[in-house]
């Protein structure tokens, strides 16, 4: 009762049934019989797609959970944007936009057209497998706030492969937000950039979900700057069937040392990744860079080793990160921590800087840690030449930034490297800073092994790794 209720006075009553509804403009029970009775004039051609269609479109509490089977005519203007480990991205026009809610009065849907919207073709999907759809139905299951919407599927009638239809995102993704980025991106923004991404990735966490594939590269800005989290699920092959496969998919950087051993991927393994994004964006450098991604790197990973972290990123931040990136999954924090924290950050830096009153920012170590970085760092970036501003990084050959099936054998157990002594911050502003972690990671402390040493190794941990 009281639920009805709530939802009364948050949505209204429907006009066709009197019910309080489901989602703004939404009636679930309405809208899912006349879904219902429209299911007879189309098909996508393929049996399980149908049936996933169909399954969003009658448990659709608004519109966002709401797919639809897309006929590919009705786009237009299809420009190639980037390929991917699993397929390719193109943007295009859709005229007639997706549904946002059925108009009574009229008797038809309502819908909304964007600019643009993005087509994700899927790789030997022709044969695309139900394991495959069951996965992308994390996109009906999470609030999508955060979280990248998808629209629907359509299908290249040249190429047979299957598309999925998703809200495009005009700034790119975070590595392209941060390379392209002509002004000095002060701290106070990048804290609410990654408030936003820790909420999206809460979002998942909370319907008992994981991304699997967190990387910068699935972190993307629309327009108005807001952050969304993509990708969720499709970093396996789109026919890739319920069967044990040799290996796991990802983007090795990004990877927990953990998951590298081929255990199951956990939230845990999640935040590793948040730690690895959230270093790369706070530095303004890709991890791992300049080396190539193979077995050595993963060893080394599990050895310890962990990105370089910019001098210039305050010790609050720095000890966020260290924790996110802790060999021991029990050491790391949770989504929910991790955005209590960030939002906690980002109130108080955003109280002191709108308050005429400024005695309080002498209290706040968050605010007194930013404004002495950010001054230094507008500086430094403001003395760049117009040329340099926009970064052109160059990365090693063998650096691959796509999800892919790796394999890696008799890996060492994942350990914290002791080799951290006190880490010096931003000099300039004589901010000498030492991790208050007790047991902390090495942040950049290369481990160099010869190939010799790689055999050693596993050789020696053969016997001893954990199943």
């Amino acid at each position: 009762m009281e639920d009805l209720e709530k939802r009364k006075q948050v949505y209204g009553i429907c006009g066709e049934c009197n019910e309080p509804g489901t989602g703004e403009k939404w009636c679930q029970t309405c809208n899912a019989k006349r879904f219902k009775d429209n299911f007879k004039n189309w098909t996508s051609g393929n049996k399980d797609i149908d049936e996933f269609i169909q399954q969003s479109q009658l448990n659709a509490l608004y519109y966002k959970k709401c797919l639809e089977w897309i006929p590919f005519e009705k786009f237009q203007d299809i420009t190639y944007i980037a390929e991917g480990g699993f397929g390719k991205i193109y943007s295009a026009k859709w005229p007639e936009g997706n549904i946002e809610y059925w108009d009574i009065e009229n008797q038809k849907w309502q819908r909304c057209c964007w600019d643009n919207y993005a087509l994700k073709s899927l790789n030997n999907s022709s044969n695309i497998s139900s394991d495959f759809l069951n996965e992308i139905k994390s996109h009906l299951q999470i609030h999508l706030f955060d979280v990248i919407t998808c629209y629907g599927i359509t299908q290249d009638p040249k190429t047979k492969e299957y598309m999925i239809v998703l809200y495009y995102c005009n700034g790119g993704n975070l590595r392209n937000y941060l390379n392209k980025s002509e002004k000095y991106i002060g701290y106070q923004s990048k804290i609410y950039i990654l408030q936003q991404i820790a909420r999206g990735l809460l979002d998942i966490h909370i319907v008992e979900k994981v991304h699997k594939d967190f990387h910068s590269g699935n972190i993307l800005y629309d327009h108005y700057s807001n952050s969304y989290i993509s990708d969720l699920g499709m970093c396996q092959p789109a026919n890739k069937k319920s069967v044990k496969e040799e290996g796991i998919y990802g983007v090795l950087p990004y990877m927990a040392p953990e998951v590298l051993r081929g255990h199951q991927y956990t939230k845990a393994a999640d935040i590793y990744s948040f730690g690895i994004i959230m270093n790369e964006f706070l530095s303004e450098e890709i991890p791992y860079g300049d080396i190539s991604h193979d077995e050595f790197l993963a060893v080394k990973i599990c050895k310890g080793q962990r990105p370089k972290i910019s001098e210039d990123v305050p010790k609050l931040l720095t000890d966020l990160i260290f924790k996110c990136w802790d060999a021991e999954i029990e050491n790391r924090p949770t989504a929910k921590e991790l955005y209590q924290k960030l939002t906690k950050w980002n109130v108080e830096i955003s109280k002191i800087k709108y308050s005429k009153d400024s005695k309080n920012s002498e209290d706040s170590e968050i605010y007194s840690q930013i404004k002495v970085i950010d001054e230094i760092g507008k500086k430094k970036f403001e003395s760049r030449s117009s040329k340099d501003k926009s970064k052109n990084i160059q990365t090693h050959p063998q650096a691959i930034y796509t999800s892919r099936l790796l394999n890696f054998k008799n890996l060492p157990k994942p350990v914290n490297s002791s080799d951290l002594s006190s880490f010096q911050f931003n000099s300039d502003a004589k901010y000498a800073i030492q991790s208050t972690l007790a047991d902390p990671i090495s942040e950049c402390f290369d481990v160099q092994l010869s190939e010799s040493e790689l055999n050693e190794i596993c050789q020696d941990d053969e016997n001893n790794i954990e199943s």
